[in-house]
């Protein structure tokens, strides 16, 4: 029996305050998202558990014929009010439905695009809603995937940092979460091998891009923050670059193809 909380909206997780990198992190797996999943007028585009909304609003802006899947209820009527605003200031429009990645409501190939942002290592059957993703996309259409890296060069330092303070330098271990403990509501530890491997059973993966470096280590957000903030974004768009070429070590991993054929008889 499957127990959720669908009046769940996140608040607990999405910070009130955000830093430099916070944002450009969020700001460049978005934008690399929207670019694989190759939006435009006229697309149709699923986003998988879209939460509030704002990336389905966004690529409606585009031309694109959007819908947001979300099990909350909470987070679908925030979404619906989100649109209603959007509605009326650049009459843009998406549509929202109520349902779960692993048994999405639609028919086989009914999207030009689907993709799930942050969301997949929070499905306990992530394999199932990846498998549903490419049942209902078009055979020439795009699967996009955005996935917390666990494995990540600012997770391998810190927790590399960590080993010796603990273990050679004898000092207690430290309270509370570490950037790299994967979070209580993720049921799935990611790094770029497990992404290629459940994803590879269901779609040809086309394209692999690595977003940010260096997202969460030990003083790197307090110190960016203290620079000049054209010096700042300068710097993180370098390291953004060296992620892009190294996927395996970036903070986030978008991957993107097209549905195999034996999606069809799912």
């Amino acid at each position: 029996m499957k127990v959720v909380d669908l009046d769940r909206d996140m608040s607990d997780v999405i910070p009130t305050g955000t830093t430099l990198d916070s944002e450009f992190l969020f700001e460049r797996m978005t934008s690399a998202t929207i670019e694989l999943a190759r939006t435009g007028e006229g697309k149709r585009v699923l986003d998988v558990a879209s939460g509030f909304g704002q990336d389905a609003l966004q690529i409606a802006e585009n031309g694109s014929y959007v819908i947001g899947c979300e099990p909350s209820l909470r987070m679908l009527a925030w979404a619906r009010l989100k649109g209603e605003e959007a509605a009326k200031e650049s009459g843009s429009q998406a549509d929202w439905v109520q349902g779960w990645g692993d048994a999405l409501p639609f028919a086989t190939g009914s999207f030009d695009a689907a993709f799930c942002k942050g969301a997949l290592d929070h499905f306990d059957c992530p394999g199932e809603a990846i498998a549903e993703m490419a049942r209902v996309t078009a055979l020439d259409g795009r699967v996009v995937l955005a996935i917390a890296n666990f494995e990540s060069l600012a997770c391998r330092l810190a927790r590399a940092l960590d080993d010796v303070r603990e273990d050679l330098l004898g000092k207690p271990i430290r309270r509370g979460r570490r950037h790299y403990d994967v979070p209580a509501d993720h049921f799935t530890r990611y790094e770029l091998a497990l992404m290629k491997e459940q994803m590879g059973q269901f779609v040809e993966i086309e394209e692999i891009r690595g977003v940010s470096l260096l997202w969460g280590f030990p003083k790197w957000t307090q110190n960016v923050g203290k620079l000049p903030k054209p010096v700042a974004e300068r710097l993180l768009r370098f390291f953004d670059w060296i992620a892009r070429k190294l996927p395996s070590f970036a903070d986030v991993i978008v991957l993107a193809g097209r549905p195999k054929l034996t999606t069809r008889n799912l």
